[in-house]
């Protein structure tokens, strides 16, 4: 029997890669989702016999009992992603990112679901105490946005729950995002700043010495698959970092690898002091435990992003269906 995955928020820019990985890899695969930027990015995959969808809401039992129903295994992604839509909209972030995923991680344990991945960030870390050095995860959290408090919240909720319970949460960090995705985003740095350069405007970078770590939206899915496949113990009531201790970048370091593929690019750099989020992260915890390595770094997404917008795979990708907010 094939095991079936439960992925909450399937059709957006992470879950619509991931859908298709694990599916790939054998599994079946079952989407719950509120389609609040559309179902296209997953439309295709009805025609697969190993694919369900439901249309359902994380705050809502209802859609959570129904989707959970044959399930083995569950990834939480869905949430107000991101410090700009989070602020936005808090109240709707604190309903969906701590209550739905309360009652998802609830709902999982009394349903006798194995494994619970969560989707956290690196943005929980804030900024780094001393800035020659790396944050790991055992260093203190400071979140300094809506959007991470809501997910340093859910992470200690999940550590919290007693180690008897059926279902093992394991809690990823994610680094910074970007690469392509069947539902493309265009408000993520790397993919932003390459889309404005392919298209010869010019690039307005603030605070262009801050640093990030970055990770491809195909290696962010591909570590969800590898603690699905962990041993439960080494995964269980654990956090692990995702990504690669040499993919973190400054601003000015990621329009410099632009600027190798659009030499004629077009920069301003306007000065910026202070930004409240400034982390260089290790990751030696999920390579040495997990044995976990990337497979792509920011240069090719730059290649792929720079070849979409060129090429014209998108014909308007200032459009808003390309932004979260």
């Amino acid at each position: 029997m094939k095991e079936t995955v439960l992925v909450s928020g399937g059709a957006g820019y992470i879950g619509s890669v991931l859908v298709r990985l694990l599916l790939a890899e054998g599994y079946s695969v079952k989407v719950i989702d509120n389609l609040s930027f559309g179902g296209v990015p997953i439309i295709d995959l009805l025609n697969d016999e190993n694919f369900t969808f439901v249309k359902g809401d994380v705050r809502h039992e209802d859609d959570l009992r129904h989707a959970l129903k044959g399930v083995d295994q569950a990834v939480h992604l869905a949430g107000i992603v991101g410090d700009p839509a989070c602020a936005k909209q808090p109240e709707l972030a604190r309903a969906v990112n701590l209550d739905g995923s309360r009652l998802f991680y609830r709902l999982a344990n009394e349903t006798g679901i194995q494994r619970f991945v969560f989707a956290s960030t690196c943005s929980n870390y804030g900024k780094m105490e001393d800035p020659e050095s790396y944050v790991s995860e055992e260093s203190l959290l400071a979140p300094v946005s809506l959007y991470a408090e809501t997910k340093v919240e859910i992470e200690r909720f999940l550590l919290d729950q007693p180690r008897s319970m059926t279902c093992k949460p394991t809690s990823l960090r994610f680094s910074t995002v970007y690469g392509l995705s069947p539902r493309p985003r265009f408000d993520l740095t790397v993919n932003e700043f390459t889309k404005e350069l392919a298209l010869g405007r010019e690039l307005v970078v603030f605070g262009e010495q801050f640093w990030r770590p970055y990770c491809h939206v195909v290696d962010l899915c591909r570590s969800v698959i590898t603690v699905l496949k962990a041993r439960e113990e080494k995964v269980a009531f654990n956090v692990f970092n995702v990504g690669d201790t040499s993919e973190n970048y400054q601003k000015q370091m990621i329009v410099d690898e632009i600027v190798k593929q659009i030499p004629d690019a077009k920069i301003q750099y306007v000065k910026k002091d202070e930004d409240p989020r400034d982390y260089r992260v290790s990751f030696e915890k999920i390579s040495e435990e997990l044995g976990f390595s990337i497979t792509k770094k920011v240069p090719d997404g730059i290649s792929q992003i720079f070849q979409v917008v060129r090429d014209g795979f998108i014909p308007d990708p200032d459009k808003q269906e390309y932004r979260n907010i």
